[in-house]
């Protein structure tokens, strides 16, 4: 099986094992017609947000309503109160804490949250207050992380604080770009917390990232044109799917 060689070839331990049994694709889905197509597609998790263009935002409370009441798939919100640079002060974190606690009160899963300071470290205060604010949902930190000066330390205050994952694409501009601190990062976590590549990901790139960075779970966006509008497409979910969890000939 592709995990039992997975498994070898990166030294998995049994802390870590759990994590290699089951390669995950999450879609990030900018509206409601990309969350039911990720349903629709197999996906087993969205993180949902607005504004793509943008880098994504946090969704408003009628979409994640919305999304919501889809069934079979894991909701994570995206905690990001405007475009640009990841520096937040006070009443940007207020607002943060306000999306928290409302995505909490619509059922989400987890959150994806993320603060830096201005010199490029993990806003360590702010991000505790973030997490305290999800009550026990999972917590990702986003590609806030591509920015920070040193990955490494970054990870492990990231780890401190107890986030249950990292998407990052290695600090490059696509996940492929990234494989080699994508590696790097994975090797350094240890099962600690999961390393999640995102950034340019594709049906025909995810197998080969996956398999090169021993990471288990995988985020992209999959869209296509549908009806003049860029939205998830399920079939090339199904597509990623099958080819990230299919066994090697």
């Amino acid at each position: 099986m592709f995990w039992q060689k997975t498994k070898r070839k990166f030294g998995v331990t049994p802390k870590n094992a759990y994590l290699c049994r089951m390669r995950i694709v999450e879609i990030c889905a900018g509206d409601f017609q990309s969350a039911q197509a990720a349903v629709l597609g197999g996906a087993q998790r969205i993180e949902l947000c607005s504004a793509l263009p943008l880098d994504g935002l946090t969704p408003s409370a009628g979409l994640i309503k919305a999304a919501r009441s889809l069934e079979g798939i894991k909701l994570h919100v995206l905690i990001r109160p405007r475009e640009g640079d990841f520096v937040y002060d006070a009443t940007e974190t207020d607002v943060m804490l306000h999306d928290i606690r409302l995505a909490h009160k619509l059922g989400a899963d987890g959150v994806v949250i993320g603060a830096l300071t201005p010199d490029g470290d993990i806003d360590i205060p702010t991000c505790r207050h973030l997490i305290e604010a999800a009550e026990g949902m999972q917590v990702t930190f986003h590609r806030a992380f591509d920015c920070t000066r040193n990955p490494q330390c970054a990870l492990e205050e990231i780890i401190a604080l107890g986030c249950t994952r990292l998407l990052t694409s290695g600090q490059a501009p696509t996940a492929e770009a990234g494989i080699p601190l994508l590696r790097e990062l994975v090797h350094q976590a240890n099962g600690r917390i999961i390393i999640m590549p995102g950034a340019g990901v594709t049906p025909s790139n995810a197998r080969c990232i996956l398999d090169e960075t021993g990471a288990t779970e995988i985020h992209g966006s999959f869209r296509s044109l549908h009806n003049g509008i860029m939205t998830t497409d399920p079939n090339l979910v199904r597509q990623t799917i099958l080819a990230i969890n299919q066994d090697p000939l």
